[in-house]
């Protein structure tokens, strides 16, 4: 990404509502499917370090790794928690075939410096058989803007493309849905019509909120949290989160 998008991450996601959400139904999936319990879990394509901070909160008993290309994101990441930082592609792995036993990966596949099969291909590899894989992508071609620009998003995603690819990859599919729903309409609003008409600086939109507004979206998600429990899905979302598994054999 843009080297002022890291240090903007790196002061925002501990406490804007997105990455709460998205970090929340990540720590959900790990645990309806840890996969091997003993063995560590990877973010692939760490960032800053945002999510390993929470997983080490949620799962305080089990190894955590983190990969990313960015040394200054990484330098960032080291500040703020204990996980075995590498530096390094989600494309070439450095780690031995079956090491994890879940691989997480949040809109990194997307990114215009990735190929995502050779990606999916190494997540496969260094997964242990019964291993998970938790993705979150981009939905939605028609919905690209300054936001994917600023964060080098190579595209948006459709459900049918994302069950394919990790299908093409080896995985069996658990699970998919969109989510980041019922905020839809003001998604839309923000990226289609009042970011063109901006005049200031264009970035993206991991910044800070005023708190009553960030509150508001946190209540939304929790909402939405619930109706995804309940069973509801929706063919529309900001992102769609995948689950799926390397089979035994």
């Amino acid at each position: 990404m843009e080297a002022e998008e890291y240090l903007r991450l790196d002061e925002t996601e501990a406490g804007h509502w997105w990455f709460a959400a998205v970090h929340a139904h990540v720590r959900a999936a790990l645990r309806a499917a840890p996969g091997p319990a003993a063995a560590p879990i990877l973010d692939a394509g760490c960032g800053t370090g945002g999510l390993l901070t929470r997983l080490q909160a949620a799962f305080p008993g089990r190894p955590l790794a983190g990969i990313d290309i960015a040394p200054a994101a990484l330098a960032l990441a080291r500040a703020k928690t204990r996980a075995d930082l590498v530096q390094g592609s989600v494309c070439h792995l450095p780690f031995a075939a079956g090491r994890f036993g879940a691989v997480v990966s949040i809109d990194v596949l997307c990114h215009r410096a990735v190929d995502p099969a050779a990606a999916l291909a190494e997540f496969h590899r260094v997964l242990a058989p019964g291993g998970s894989l938790l993705i979150n992508m981009p939905a939605h071609r028609w919905l690209r803007s300054t936001h994917d620009e600023r964060v080098h998003t190579r595209g948006r995603y459709a459900m049918r493309e994302i069950r394919d690819m990790l299908a093409a990859a080896g995985f069996a599919p658990v699970a998919a849905h969109h989510w980041n729903s019922l905020p839809f309409p003001a998604l839309l609003l923000q990226r289609k019509v009042l970011a063109p008409l901006s005049r200031g600086p264009q970035r993206s939109d991991v910044a800070p909120m005023p708190a009553l507004l960030d509150r508001c979206l946190r209540a939304t998600m929790a909402v939405e949290r619930a109706l995804l429990q309940a069973g509801l899905r929706l063919p529309f979302g900001g992102s769609i989160f995948a689950v799926a598994r390397r089979p035994q054999t």
